[in-house]
Protein backbone atom coordinates (compact mmCIF):
# COMPACT_ATOMS: atom_id res chain seq x y z
CA UNK A 1 0.00 0.00 0.00
CA UNK A 2 1.43 3.30 -1.10
CA UNK A 3 1.66 6.06 1.49
CA UNK A 4 0.77 9.73 0.80
CA UNK A 5 2.95 11.83 2.61
CA UNK A 6 0.87 15.57 3.34
CA UNK A 7 3.13 18.56 3.08
CA UNK A 8 1.44 20.55 6.17
CA UNK A 9 1.73 24.60 6.01
CA UNK A 10 3.90 26.31 8.42
CA UNK A 11 2.46 29.13 10.48
CA UNK A 12 5.21 31.99 11.51
CA UNK A 13 4.92 32.85 15.65
CA UNK A 14 5.32 36.62 14.57
CA UNK A 15 4.04 38.21 11.07
CA UNK A 16 7.60 38.69 9.08
CA UNK A 17 7.65 42.00 7.21
CA UNK A 18 10.52 42.48 4.83
CA UNK A 19 11.82 45.80 4.29
CA UNK A 20 14.03 46.44 0.79
CA UNK A 21 15.03 49.29 -0.77
CA UNK A 22 14.44 48.02 -4.70
CA UNK A 23 11.34 46.49 -4.80
CA UNK A 24 12.90 43.12 -7.01
CA UNK A 25 14.86 42.33 -4.14
CA UNK A 26 11.56 40.85 -1.79
CA UNK A 27 11.54 37.86 -4.67
CA UNK A 28 14.56 36.76 -2.21
CA UNK A 29 12.34 36.41 0.60
CA UNK A 30 9.19 35.26 -0.89
CA UNK A 31 11.15 32.25 -2.71
CA UNK A 32 12.59 31.73 1.32
CA UNK A 33 8.70 31.63 2.78
CA UNK A 34 8.02 28.97 -0.24
CA UNK A 35 11.12 26.50 0.74
CA UNK A 36 10.54 26.59 4.07
CA UNK A 37 6.67 26.04 3.18
CA UNK A 38 5.41 29.08 4.77
CA UNK A 39 3.61 29.60 1.36
CA UNK A 40 2.59 26.89 -0.93
CA UNK A 41 4.62 26.33 -3.97
CA UNK A 42 1.55 27.04 -6.27
CA UNK A 43 -1.86 29.04 -6.61
CA UNK A 44 0.15 32.06 -4.47
CA UNK A 45 -1.73 34.81 -4.17
CA UNK A 46 -0.82 38.80 -3.66
CA UNK A 47 -2.36 41.85 -2.76
CA UNK A 48 0.18 44.58 -4.74
CA UNK A 49 -0.36 48.33 -3.45
CA UNK A 50 2.29 50.31 -5.88
CA UNK A 51 2.19 53.07 -8.45
CA UNK A 52 3.25 51.19 -10.68
CA UNK A 53 2.46 47.97 -11.65
CA UNK A 54 5.90 46.06 -11.71
CA UNK A 55 4.17 43.71 -14.38
CA UNK A 56 6.78 43.99 -16.90
CA UNK A 57 8.87 41.05 -18.55
CA UNK A 58 12.42 41.17 -18.74
CA UNK A 59 12.28 41.19 -23.14
CA UNK A 60 15.41 39.17 -23.74
CA UNK A 61 15.53 36.71 -20.90
CA UNK A 62 15.41 33.07 -21.43
CA UNK A 63 12.12 31.62 -20.01
CA UNK A 64 13.77 29.12 -18.30
CA UNK A 65 15.88 31.44 -15.82
CA UNK A 66 13.07 31.10 -13.82
CA UNK A 67 14.21 27.88 -12.88
CA UNK A 68 18.01 28.91 -11.92
CA UNK A 69 17.26 30.99 -8.74
CA UNK A 70 20.43 32.79 -8.00
CA UNK A 71 20.37 33.54 -12.07
CA UNK A 72 17.00 35.03 -12.00
CA UNK A 73 17.48 36.89 -8.96
CA UNK A 74 20.16 38.59 -11.03
CA UNK A 75 18.33 39.58 -14.21
CA UNK A 76 15.45 40.92 -12.59
CA UNK A 77 14.93 44.88 -11.66
CA UNK A 78 11.73 46.48 -10.38
CA UNK A 79 9.48 46.71 -13.25
CA UNK A 80 9.45 42.86 -13.99
CA UNK A 81 9.32 40.94 -11.00
CA UNK A 82 6.31 39.22 -10.68
CA UNK A 83 5.69 37.83 -13.55
CA UNK A 84 8.99 35.27 -13.31
CA UNK A 85 7.28 33.42 -10.54
CA UNK A 86 4.06 33.79 -12.47
CA UNK A 87 5.89 31.36 -15.14
CA UNK A 88 7.56 29.86 -12.45
CA UNK A 89 3.60 28.66 -10.98
CA UNK A 90 4.24 30.31 -7.86
CA UNK A 91 1.93 33.05 -8.01
CA UNK A 92 -1.49 32.60 -9.77
CA UNK A 93 -3.71 36.29 -8.28
CA UNK A 94 -2.43 39.64 -8.44
CA UNK A 95 -4.59 42.69 -7.11
CA UNK A 96 -3.00 45.41 -8.10
CA UNK A 97 -4.15 48.44 -5.61
CA UNK A 98 -3.06 51.82 -6.91
CA UNK A 99 -3.92 55.60 -6.36
CA UNK A 100 -6.07 57.38 -8.57
CA UNK A 101 -2.75 59.16 -10.33
CA UNK A 102 -1.44 55.51 -11.51
CA UNK A 103 -3.98 54.34 -14.13
CA UNK A 104 -1.48 51.96 -16.35
CA UNK A 105 -3.61 49.24 -16.91
CA UNK A 106 -7.65 49.63 -17.22
CA UNK A 107 -9.56 49.16 -14.32
CA UNK A 108 -11.42 45.48 -13.63
CA UNK A 109 -10.60 42.15 -13.98
CA UNK A 110 -7.93 40.55 -16.26
CA UNK A 111 -7.51 36.90 -17.20
CA UNK A 112 -4.41 36.14 -19.63
CA UNK A 113 -1.77 33.31 -20.16
CA UNK A 114 1.73 33.72 -19.04
CA UNK A 115 4.56 30.99 -20.60
CA UNK A 116 7.12 30.22 -22.63
CA UNK A 117 7.11 31.88 -26.23
CA UNK A 118 7.75 28.91 -28.80
CA UNK A 119 9.71 31.19 -31.33
CA UNK A 120 11.89 33.47 -28.99
CA UNK A 121 12.11 30.76 -26.02
CA UNK A 122 11.62 34.02 -23.57
CA UNK A 123 8.34 34.72 -21.47
CA UNK A 124 5.20 36.17 -23.05
CA UNK A 125 1.88 36.67 -22.26
CA UNK A 126 -1.40 36.57 -23.77
CA UNK A 127 -3.39 40.12 -22.49
CA UNK A 128 -4.12 42.77 -25.07
CA UNK A 129 -3.86 45.96 -22.45
CA UNK A 130 -2.46 48.40 -24.01
CA UNK A 131 0.20 48.29 -21.07
CA UNK A 132 1.48 44.89 -22.17
CA UNK A 133 1.30 45.69 -26.16
CA UNK A 134 3.58 48.96 -25.72
CA UNK A 135 6.10 46.90 -24.30
CA UNK A 136 5.63 43.95 -27.40
CA UNK A 137 4.72 41.50 -24.78
CA UNK A 138 1.74 39.62 -26.06
CA UNK A 139 1.79 36.45 -28.16
CA UNK A 140 -1.26 34.19 -29.53
CA UNK A 141 -1.86 31.33 -27.00
CA UNK A 142 -1.33 28.64 -29.53
CA UNK A 143 2.54 30.24 -29.39
CA UNK A 144 3.19 29.85 -25.34
CA UNK A 145 4.67 26.25 -24.20
CA UNK A 146 3.71 25.42 -20.92
CA UNK A 147 1.49 28.71 -20.54
CA UNK A 148 0.34 29.48 -16.74
CA UNK A 149 -2.99 31.34 -15.51
CA UNK A 150 -2.96 34.79 -14.52
CA UNK A 151 -6.04 36.22 -12.51
CA UNK A 152 -5.04 40.54 -12.27
CA UNK A 153 -7.29 42.84 -10.70
CA UNK A 154 -6.83 46.40 -11.33
CA UNK A 155 -8.07 48.14 -8.15
CA UNK A 156 -8.36 51.63 -7.65
CA UNK A 157 -7.40 53.25 -4.20
CA UNK A 158 -9.23 56.60 -3.12
CA UNK A 159 -8.01 58.63 -0.09
CA UNK A 160 -10.42 58.27 2.64
CA UNK A 161 -11.35 62.24 4.30
CA UNK A 162 -12.86 62.24 8.18
CA UNK A 163 -15.11 65.35 7.94
CA UNK A 164 -15.88 64.98 11.32
CA UNK A 165 -15.47 68.12 12.56
CA UNK A 166 -13.95 71.62 11.10
CA UNK A 167 -11.83 74.49 13.19
CA UNK A 168 -12.34 78.45 12.89
CA UNK A 169 -9.28 78.43 10.43
CA UNK A 170 -11.01 76.26 7.38
CA UNK A 171 -8.97 73.44 8.28
CA UNK A 172 -9.75 69.74 9.58
CA UNK A 173 -8.16 68.27 12.66
CA UNK A 174 -7.48 64.53 12.07
CA UNK A 175 -7.31 62.73 15.26
CA UNK A 176 -5.15 59.57 15.46
CA UNK A 177 -6.38 56.27 14.95
CA UNK A 178 -4.76 54.95 17.70
CA UNK A 179 -6.37 57.23 20.10
CA UNK A 180 -9.51 56.44 18.90
CA UNK A 181 -8.96 52.59 20.03
CA UNK A 182 -7.80 53.41 23.21
CA UNK A 183 -10.60 55.76 23.54
CA UNK A 184 -8.13 58.92 24.23
CA UNK A 185 -10.05 61.67 22.42
CA UNK A 186 -10.95 64.13 24.82
CA UNK A 187 -11.06 67.29 21.67
CA UNK A 188 -13.84 65.45 20.24
CA UNK A 189 -15.95 62.75 21.73
CA UNK A 190 -18.33 62.29 18.81
CA UNK A 191 -14.83 61.04 16.34
CA UNK A 192 -14.43 58.66 19.39
CA UNK A 193 -18.50 56.93 18.62
CA UNK A 194 -17.60 57.19 14.88
CA UNK A 195 -17.19 53.88 13.18
CA UNK A 196 -14.63 55.01 10.87
CA UNK A 197 -11.23 55.87 12.18
CA UNK A 198 -9.80 59.64 11.43
CA UNK A 199 -6.64 59.69 9.93
CA UNK A 200 -3.28 60.75 12.27
CA UNK A 201 -3.07 63.77 14.26
CA UNK A 202 -2.24 66.39 11.57
CA UNK A 203 -4.03 69.50 10.82
CA UNK A 204 -4.70 69.50 7.30
CA UNK A 205 -6.10 72.70 5.09
CA UNK A 206 -8.95 71.00 2.88
CA UNK A 207 -8.15 72.41 -0.49
CA UNK A 208 -4.70 70.26 0.23
CA UNK A 209 -6.86 67.54 1.14
CA UNK A 210 -6.93 65.81 -2.86
CA UNK A 211 -9.37 63.46 -3.11
CA UNK A 212 -9.58 61.14 -6.59
CA UNK A 213 -12.94 61.51 -8.96
CA UNK A 214 -14.70 57.86 -8.49
CA UNK A 215 -13.33 55.76 -12.05
CA UNK A 216 -17.03 54.97 -12.04
CA UNK A 217 -18.31 51.22 -13.61
CA UNK A 218 -15.22 49.28 -13.00
CA UNK A 219 -14.80 50.56 -9.11
CA UNK A 220 -15.33 53.59 -7.63
CA UNK A 221 -11.66 53.61 -5.21
CA UNK A 222 -14.11 53.20 -2.02
CA UNK A 223 -13.79 50.36 0.52
CA UNK A 224 -16.21 48.36 0.06
CA UNK A 225 -15.61 47.89 -3.57
CA UNK A 226 -12.18 47.40 -2.63
CA UNK A 227 -13.13 44.81 0.01
CA UNK A 228 -15.68 42.81 -2.59
CA UNK A 229 -13.43 42.44 -5.09
CA UNK A 230 -10.29 41.01 -2.85
CA UNK A 231 -12.68 38.96 -0.64
CA UNK A 232 -13.89 37.19 -4.63
CA UNK A 233 -9.99 36.65 -4.98
CA UNK A 234 -8.78 35.51 -0.81
CA UNK A 235 -10.45 33.13 1.03
CA UNK A 236 -10.10 33.12 4.78
CA UNK A 237 -8.13 30.49 4.96
CA UNK A 238 -5.89 31.31 2.11
CA UNK A 239 -2.17 32.39 1.95
CA UNK A 240 -0.90 35.50 0.38
CA UNK A 241 1.21 37.75 0.13
CA UNK A 242 1.37 41.94 1.37
CA UNK A 243 2.99 43.49 -0.95
CA UNK A 244 3.64 47.70 -0.24
CA UNK A 245 5.73 49.84 -2.28
CA UNK A 246 5.84 52.81 -0.02
CA UNK A 247 5.59 55.40 -3.47
CA UNK A 248 1.83 53.95 -3.55
CA UNK A 249 1.38 56.79 -1.04
CA UNK A 250 3.74 59.54 -2.38
CA UNK A 251 5.08 59.33 -5.74
CA UNK A 252 8.17 61.02 -8.02
CA UNK A 253 9.09 60.28 -11.94
CA UNK A 254 12.89 60.33 -11.25
CA UNK A 255 13.07 61.41 -15.10
CA UNK A 256 11.33 64.89 -14.13
CA UNK A 257 14.50 65.81 -12.40
CA UNK A 258 17.05 64.93 -14.95
CA UNK A 259 15.19 65.97 -18.51
CA UNK A 260 13.45 69.19 -19.56
CA UNK A 261 9.99 69.62 -20.58
CA UNK A 262 10.99 70.15 -24.11
CA UNK A 263 13.29 66.63 -23.88
CA UNK A 264 10.17 64.44 -22.61
CA UNK A 265 7.85 65.55 -25.68
CA UNK A 266 10.50 65.07 -27.92
CA UNK A 267 10.76 61.18 -26.13
CA UNK A 268 7.15 60.84 -26.21
CA UNK A 269 7.71 61.64 -30.37
CA UNK A 270 10.48 58.73 -30.40
CA UNK A 271 8.95 56.19 -28.51
CA UNK A 272 5.35 56.80 -28.77
CA UNK A 273 3.19 54.05 -29.25
CA UNK A 274 0.44 54.12 -31.66
CA UNK A 275 -2.85 52.42 -29.94
CA UNK A 276 -4.41 49.49 -32.07
CA UNK A 277 -7.90 49.75 -32.19
CA UNK A 278 -10.58 48.06 -30.62
CA UNK A 279 -11.71 44.60 -31.61
CA UNK A 280 -8.09 43.16 -33.79
CA UNK A 281 -7.86 39.75 -34.88
CA UNK A 282 -4.99 37.55 -33.76
CA UNK A 283 -2.98 38.71 -37.04
CA UNK A 284 -3.55 42.57 -36.72
CA UNK A 285 -2.42 41.75 -33.14
CA UNK A 286 1.13 40.07 -33.88
CA UNK A 287 1.55 42.93 -36.78
CA UNK A 288 1.18 45.55 -33.75
CA UNK A 289 3.59 43.68 -31.57
CA UNK A 290 6.38 43.36 -34.48
CA UNK A 291 5.92 47.15 -35.36
CA UNK A 292 6.56 47.98 -32.02
CA UNK A 293 9.37 45.17 -31.13
CA UNK A 294 11.05 46.34 -34.63
CA UNK A 295 10.85 50.61 -32.94
CA UNK A 296 12.04 49.29 -29.47
CA UNK A 297 15.21 47.77 -31.20
CA UNK A 298 16.27 50.99 -33.46
CA UNK A 299 16.04 53.15 -30.73
CA UNK A 300 18.16 51.14 -28.77
CA UNK A 301 20.57 50.70 -31.16
CA UNK A 302 20.66 54.59 -32.07
CA UNK A 303 21.24 55.37 -28.04
CA UNK A 304 23.80 52.18 -28.25
CA UNK A 305 25.38 54.11 -31.40
CA UNK A 306 25.86 57.45 -29.34
CA UNK A 307 27.45 55.95 -26.52
CA UNK A 308 30.14 55.35 -28.71
CA UNK A 309 29.37 58.48 -31.12
CA UNK A 310 27.45 61.47 -30.99
CA UNK A 311 29.12 63.22 -33.26
CA UNK A 312 26.49 65.51 -35.96
CA UNK A 313 26.93 62.66 -38.85
CA UNK A 314 25.84 59.56 -36.68
CA UNK A 315 23.47 61.60 -35.16
CA UNK A 316 21.59 62.69 -38.39
CA UNK A 317 22.79 58.99 -39.88
CA UNK A 318 19.84 58.10 -37.33
CA UNK A 319 17.38 60.55 -37.62
CA UNK A 320 16.99 59.52 -41.21
CA UNK A 321 15.24 56.39 -40.09
CA UNK A 322 11.56 56.67 -39.97
CA UNK A 323 10.37 57.87 -36.98
CA UNK A 324 13.56 59.06 -35.63
CA UNK A 325 13.20 62.91 -36.97
CA UNK A 326 13.29 64.22 -33.41
CA UNK A 327 16.55 62.70 -32.46
CA UNK A 328 18.88 65.99 -33.80
CA UNK A 329 16.49 68.09 -31.09
CA UNK A 330 16.48 65.99 -28.77
CA UNK A 331 20.81 65.06 -28.85
CA UNK A 332 21.42 68.36 -29.41
CA UNK A 333 19.21 70.15 -26.35
CA UNK A 334 20.75 67.23 -24.33
CA UNK A 335 24.80 68.50 -25.39
CA UNK A 336 24.12 71.95 -24.83
CA UNK A 337 23.32 71.42 -20.82
CA UNK A 338 25.42 68.27 -20.01
CA UNK A 339 29.50 67.25 -20.80
CA UNK A 340 28.47 63.96 -21.57
CA UNK A 341 24.75 62.23 -22.01
CA UNK A 342 24.22 59.02 -20.87
CA UNK A 343 22.44 57.75 -23.52
CA UNK A 344 22.03 54.23 -21.87
CA UNK A 345 19.69 56.31 -19.30
CA UNK A 346 17.91 58.26 -22.29
CA UNK A 347 16.90 55.21 -23.43
CA UNK A 348 15.36 53.90 -20.58
CA UNK A 349 13.67 57.00 -20.18
CA UNK A 350 12.16 56.99 -23.19
CA UNK A 351 10.74 53.32 -23.06
CA UNK A 352 8.49 55.09 -20.09
CA UNK A 353 6.76 57.01 -22.57
CA UNK A 354 5.38 55.09 -24.89
CA UNK A 355 1.63 56.07 -23.67
CA UNK A 356 2.27 58.65 -20.96
CA UNK A 357 4.49 59.74 -18.34
CA UNK A 358 5.77 57.84 -15.61
CA UNK A 359 2.72 58.48 -12.05
CA UNK A 360 4.63 61.90 -10.17
CA UNK A 361 2.07 62.98 -7.50
CA UNK A 362 4.05 64.19 -4.80
CA UNK A 363 1.50 64.01 -1.65
CA UNK A 364 0.99 66.12 0.88
CA UNK A 365 1.46 64.85 4.77
CA UNK A 366 -2.50 64.96 4.80
CA UNK A 367 -2.71 62.42 1.75
CA UNK A 368 -0.66 60.38 2.49
CA UNK A 369 -2.75 59.86 6.37
CA UNK A 370 -5.75 59.62 3.95
CA UNK A 371 -4.13 57.04 2.38
CA UNK A 372 -2.99 55.20 5.39
CA UNK A 373 -6.49 54.96 6.65
CA UNK A 374 -7.66 53.84 3.03
CA UNK A 375 -5.31 51.42 3.26
CA UNK A 376 -5.77 50.52 7.05
CA UNK A 377 -9.42 50.35 6.36
CA UNK A 378 -9.99 47.57 3.74
CA UNK A 379 -6.81 45.53 5.62
CA UNK A 380 -9.21 44.98 8.52
CA UNK A 381 -11.40 43.19 6.52
CA UNK A 382 -8.87 40.87 4.79
CA UNK A 383 -7.38 37.91 6.48
CA UNK A 384 -4.08 38.05 7.78
CA UNK A 385 -1.38 37.41 5.02
CA UNK A 386 1.53 35.22 5.01
CA UNK A 387 4.19 37.10 4.86
CA UNK A 388 4.83 40.85 4.36
CA UNK A 389 7.13 42.62 1.37
CA UNK A 390 7.99 46.25 1.30
CA UNK A 391 9.81 48.46 -0.92
CA UNK A 392 11.00 51.89 -0.43
CA UNK A 393 11.91 52.62 -3.27
CA UNK A 394 13.76 55.96 -1.93
CA UNK A 395 17.62 55.54 -3.15
CA UNK A 396 15.70 55.74 -7.26
CA UNK A 397 13.45 58.29 -6.15
CA UNK A 398 10.34 56.94 -6.92
CA UNK A 399 9.36 57.65 -3.35
CA UNK A 400 10.28 60.76 -1.67
CA UNK A 401 13.33 60.72 0.59
CA UNK A 402 12.13 63.29 2.56
CA UNK A 403 8.90 61.09 3.19
CA UNK A 404 10.08 57.84 2.82
CA UNK A 405 11.41 57.27 6.75
CA UNK A 406 7.95 58.69 8.22
CA UNK A 407 5.66 56.67 5.62
CA UNK A 408 7.01 53.51 6.54
CA UNK A 409 7.23 53.85 10.68
CA UNK A 410 3.16 55.69 9.73
CA UNK A 411 2.66 51.82 7.71
CA UNK A 412 4.32 49.50 10.44
CA UNK A 413 2.14 51.03 13.12
CA UNK A 414 -0.72 50.26 11.39
CA UNK A 415 0.54 46.93 10.64
CA UNK A 416 1.40 45.70 14.27
CA UNK A 417 -2.18 47.61 15.57
CA UNK A 418 -4.09 45.16 12.96
CA UNK A 419 -1.87 41.93 12.88
CA UNK A 420 -0.02 42.02 16.65
CA UNK A 421 3.26 41.39 17.42
CA UNK A 422 5.72 41.49 13.81
CA UNK A 423 8.83 40.03 12.95
CA UNK A 424 11.00 42.93 11.18
CA UNK A 425 13.62 42.52 9.34
CA UNK A 426 15.12 45.67 7.35
CA UNK A 427 17.01 44.26 4.28
CA UNK A 428 17.95 47.62 3.11
CA UNK A 429 20.02 48.39 6.26
CA UNK A 430 22.17 45.06 5.63
CA UNK A 431 22.53 45.67 2.06
CA UNK A 432 23.41 49.85 2.46
CA UNK A 433 26.16 48.36 5.24
CA UNK A 434 27.46 45.60 2.43
CA UNK A 435 27.75 48.24 -0.15
CA UNK A 436 29.87 50.74 2.60
CA UNK A 437 31.93 48.40 3.77
CA UNK A 438 32.54 47.46 -0.36
CA UNK A 439 33.67 51.09 -0.61
CA UNK A 440 36.29 50.89 2.57
CA UNK A 441 37.88 47.66 0.95
CA UNK A 442 38.71 48.64 -2.54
Amino acid sequence: MSIVRRTMKRIYSDLPVWIVEDHNDVVRHIYRAIGSRHLPMKNVKMVHLDSHPDLLIAVNMPADTVFDKDTLLSELSIENWIMPMVYAGHISHVAWLHPYWAQQIKEGEHSMFVGRDSSTTTIRLTSTDDYFLSDALYVPHSQLENPKPLHLSVIKVDPVTDPTYKLDDDTTRITSAKQLRTGDCKENKDACNSSSDPLGDRVVPENKAQTAEPSGQNGDGSTDTIVNSLLSMIGQSDSYILDIDLDFFSCKNPFKEIYTQEEYVLLQELYGFRKPGEDLNEEELCECVDRRTRQLEDLEAAFADLLEDDGQETVERWAANPGMGPLVQLVSSLKSRMESPDYEMVHQAGQTCDLSELPHHVSSDGEIQQLLLAVELFLKALPKPTLVTMSRSSLDDYCPTEQVDSIQSRMLEILEQLYGSLAVFKDYESAAAAASSSLQTT
